[in-house]
């Protein structure tokens, strides 16, 4: 049957078709920006709220009891600076301020018979080294014996506060020495000149910019700096050849900046002997007149870690435990102590 063609007037409007969708509406993007902002926001309030928590139970504990033990242990680990600083709430850095605090405390305290050092730094201000260096040497003028125990790494300003103790202790691996000064900076003179900027300075004093990076020392200015690093160097030979017993010409023939293993420093009489943190301590104990097995306490300052996964071991109240895992710091410590004890003949 042929179909009859109907006029275009009686034909069915088309279905109105709906506008394409290009994507969320600008109101939709505001309010996911805002939340997430709003997000952000509640995140950093809570880190600082925590930070802040934190400093507060560290101050309200800090005169309070100290764990039962009678060799304490303070660790130098990482870049040393002098003054308080100490990289915030996750520590990052030995601060002097810190290390020479928790090495007061040790010292005051009766039942701490001898002080371990932990020393895994490999160097930094040479102030904050002496006033480290200076505090062991007011310590063991006093009686209370101070060992070193190496890690993997104790040079220049690491070795400087070393050579202050009664014995010190590196395992054969261990990177040590590296006593010499250094002063390093860029003169980026050159890239100015090519990238079209020309610095402008205004001064008072001759050498005010002098290692600005501005412009090249002159030869005046080298001279200043060469003598100023002599200067500090001649105090590290001094204090090395002091604290280790040896003469200073020895020590200078050491003193080139070379780095040597725990092995070569003991036959240059750089350390004692070769042994690990377990060693060191029984041979301090040992001593120290402790009897039996000696009692290890951590002296140091709580961070942000140590709150939340656990610190047994510092010098803080008995009763303070970390939020999440409050063993894992025992067993860091202590059950490192032990596996090296187990291996001692």
């Amino acid at each position: 049957m042929d179909q009859q063609t109907q006029p275009a007037s009686q034909l069915p409007a088309p279905a109105p078709q709906r506008p394409a969708q290009g994507g969320m509406s600008a109101g939709a993007k505001w309010a996911i920006g805002c939340g997430a902002f709003i997000g952000l926001v509640i995140v950093a309030l809570l880190v600082l709220m925590l930070v802040a928590i934190v400093s507060i139970m560290g101050a309200a504990t800090a005169g309070r009891g100290l764990p039962r033990g009678d060799v304490a242990l303070i660790r130098i680990e990482g870049p040393i600076t002098a003054g308080a600083a100490g990289g915030g709430p996750f520590g990052a850095v030995a601060s002097a301020e810190s290390i020479v605090g928790q090495l007061q405390k040790a010292a005051e305290q009766d039942q701490i018979k001898a002080i371990i050092l932990r020393i895994n730094s490999p160097g930094g201000s040479a102030a904050g080294a002496q006033e480290m260096y200076q505090e062991v040497r007011r310590i063991r003028s006093r009686g209370k014996p101070v060992y070193v125990s190496m890690g993997d790494v104790a040079a220049s300003g690491g070795y400087y506060i070393a050579a202050a103790a009664n014995r010190i202790f590196a395992d054969a691996g261990t990177m040590t020495g590296s006593i010499g000064v250094i002063s390093a900076t860029l003169d980026l003179s050159g890239l100015f000149n090519k990238i079209g900027v020309q610095p402008e300075v205004v001064k008072e004093g001759k050498f005010k910019d002098m290692g600005s990076g501005l412009r090249p020392l002159t030869d005046s200015e080298r001279e200043i700096v060469q003598g100023l690093l002599a200067n500090v160097y001649e105090q590290f030979i001094n204090d090395v050849a002091e604290g280790r017993n040896l003469p200073k010409e020895e020590v200078r023939k050491l003193a080139t900046g070379q780095v040597y293993t725990g092995q070569q420093a003991l036959k240059l009489k750089l350390v004692d002997e070769l042994g690990g943190l377990r060693p060191a301590v029984l041979a301090v104990a040992k001593e120290a007149g402790i009897k039996g097995k000696p009692q290890v306490v951590e002296f140091r300052r709580r961070t942000l870690f140590d709150y939340l996964l656990g610190d047994v071991n510092a010098a803080q109240s008995a009763g303070m435990k970390g939020l999440l895992y409050d063993r894992l710091a025992d067993l860091v410590t202590r059950g490192a102590l032990r596996a090296e004890e187990q291996s001692l003949p």
